[in-house]
Order: structure tokens, then C-alpha cells, then sequence
């Protein structure tokens, strides 16, 4: 088979999955530079709650403005699990897993996610386990592990409890991973929006618990945490997850985790540009490593080939004369 029939047989790019894809990766590295400053002010629960208030208020105005009711019954389930999953039981995690361990072990932790959504995807929903994902999973994750190392002030966080803080990181990575196979099938029954403003409402109710907290905490805090809560309420949690959701219908589970490698890179390149935190070398390669995996994965490395194959000149055949002399014998 030459390079355009190969070419002609992979199926063509959904440029508007990418571009949201895109936008979910930014949105969600510049999370982690709002949770930095929000973190500091807010206990977990209460940060989980805010955050999700703010998302729910944004989507649901979204969606009378957009006239979309109630999602069908047959989107429920996943709704449900996607909901209680990974827009509760996951950000109350992470944000407690974050204050008992240091950065590097929370990041190394956490992007385990990606390689069980991968697993579960090829198991639950039947996407197989594609050679090509699970090397590129590999890669990114080994940089993750690097970013990870960088980062790490060797597993001890300042006040918090090192094995406790390991398996709430785990617990959000066991969760987020639930969260997008429950999700996908929802995805069949009713629209992005719609499946991702009924989960954030369904983790909203799920983090009712801490409304005391968020009450308390919000009479003492600087305007500017709570500016921060707000934002990742309506950016990383209304926008990134409605245009997740956009692409996750129009991919694989295990294709668009392997893509999340990417936000440690985007990280790093953030917390440089806004905070000043100039990375190292083990930071630097560590993302490139993140950025390869995702590109194995995507299969993008061989698209390019392709692309640069197409546009070189053809090799001459040979000619009759020679064609017996030149044939291997």
C-alpha cells in the first residue's frame, strides 16, 4: 500500500475536536496555576464546592440561552457516574491530596488517570488497547514522571501526611478515570453541554456537605481567592469540560486521556510566563517527553511522515532494461 492510499484510508481530522481538545489543555494547565493562589485560602471542600457552583450557574445560563432541556433518559447513567465521579469525589481529592504532598508526587500520582482510562476504555466501551496508544501513554508518562521529579522537594509535604496525601492523588486519578468511561456513553444520548451541566450539577449536590465551610471561608478570604474560585468554576470547569466533552464524542477514551499528557508541559511553560518559575532541564525535558507520548499516540508522528512523503518527488521506476539486473535474486 503507498502512502496515498494510506493516507486515503485514515479517516480525516475533526479540526473542531482538535481546536476544543486545545482549549480543554490550556484551560485546565492554567487551573493549577488559580489552584496555587485559591489553594492557600480554602479548605478542599469548600474550594470543590465553590468551583462547582460557579460551573453549574455558568452552564445551566448556557443552556436555557441555547434552549436545551432535560437530557434523554439513556444519557443518565453516564451523567450520574461522570457527575458524582469526577466532578466531586475527584476535585475534593486533588485539592486535599495536594496539601498533604508535594507537587512532583501529586502530579506523578494523578497522571496514572490517563493509562486506566486507557485500560478501562479497551475493556468497558471496547475501544481495544491499539499498540501505538500504549507506547506514546508509556512516553508521556515517563515525562510526567520527570516533571514530577523536578518539582518534587522529595516527597515531604510541609504539614501534611505523605501516605495520606498518595492515596487521595491515587483516589482522583481512580475517579477521573471513572468519570470520562462514564461519560462517554452519555455522550451517544444527549449533547457536550448538556452531559457536562448536569455532571457538574450532580458533583455540586454531591459537595453540598461542605456549604458550612465554603459559608465561613468566603467571610474572611481576600477577593482575590475568591476570584480565582471563580474562574476555575467558569473557565476550567464550564468551558474546558463542555468542549471535552465535544471531543471525547468524536474520539477514543484512551485517545483523548493520552492527550492530557500535554498539560504538564503547558505547566511548566505557564508557571514560567505568569509566576516567574523558571524551569530546569529535567522540567524542559520532562515536557518534551510529555508532548512526543501524546504525539505517538495521536498517531500525529505518522501522519507527518505521511504528509512529508506526499509532498517529496516520487522515486523513479526502473527502467525494463535493468529492471531483472536490479531485482534481488
Amino acid at each position: 500500500m503507498n502512502g496515498q492510499s494510506v493516507a486515503a484510508a485514515r479517516p480525516p481530522v475533526d479540526r473542531r475536536a482538535v481546536a476544543a481538545a486545545a482549549i480543554t489543555l490550556v484551560l485546565w494547565a492554567s487551573a493549577f496555576v488559580a489552584i496555587r493562589s485559591a489553594g492557600r485560602e480554602f479548605s478542599p471542600g469548600a474550594l470543590a464546592l465553590g468551583r462547582l457552583l460557579a460551573g453549574s450557574v455558568t452552564l445551566l445560563l448556557l443552556c436555557l440561552v441555547r434552549r436545551e432541556g432535560l437530557p434523554p433518559r439513556g444519557a443518565w447513567p453516564g451523567i450520574a457516574v461522570s457527575g458524582l465521579l469526577w466532578f466531586g469525589v475527584y476535585n475534593v481529592a486533588l485539592n486535599w491530596g495536594e496539601q498533604e504532598v508535594d507537587a512532583g508526587t501529586a502530579a506523578l500520582v494523578v497522571n496514572v488517570g490517563p493509562v486506566l482510562i486507557a485500560l478501562l476504555g479497551g475493556w468497558l466501551l471496547k475501544e481495544g488497547l491499539p499498540p501505538r496508544l500504549l507506547v506514546g501513554i508509556a512516553v508521556s508518562f515517563a515525562g510526567a514522571a520527570v516533571v514530577g521529579a523536578s518539582q518534587s522537594d522529595g516527597g515531604a509535604a510541609a504539614a501534611g501526611s505523605p501516605v495520606l496525601g498518595v492515596l487521595l492523588c491515587l483516589l482522583a486519578a481512580v475517579t477521573y478515570a471513572g468519570g470520562v468511561v462514564g461519560q462517554k456513553p452519555a455522550l451517544r444520548h444527549a449533547s457536550p453541554l448538556q452531559v457536562t451541566a448536569y455532571g457538574c450539577a450532580v458533583g455540586t449536590v454531591a459537595c453540598t456537605p461542605f456549604a458550612g465551610q465554603l459559608a465561613d471561608e468566603l467571610a474572611r478570604v481576600p477577593l482575590s481567592a475568591t476570584l480565582n474560585m471563580v474562574y476555575l468554576g467558569v473557565f476550567p470547569t464550564a468551558v474546558a469540560f463542555t468542549t471535552w466533552a465535544y471531543a471525547l464524542a468524536r474520539t477514543s477514551a484512551g485517545k483523548m486521556g493520552a492527550t492530557t499528557y500535554v498539560v504538564p508541559a503547558l505547566v511548566v511553560l505557564m508557571s514560567w510566563a505568569l509566576l516567574g518559575e523558571v524551569p530546569g532541564l529535567l522540567a524542559l525535558a520532562g515536557g518534551v517527553l510529555c508532548l512526543t507520548g501524546v504525539a505517538v499516540s495521536r498517531g500525529s508522528l505518522g501522519a507527518l511522515r505521511e504528509r512529508f512523503a506526499r509532498r517529496s518527488p516520487a522515486a523513479p521506476l526502473p527502467d525494463e532494461r535493468t529492471a531483472g539486473s536490479a531485482a534481488p535474486r
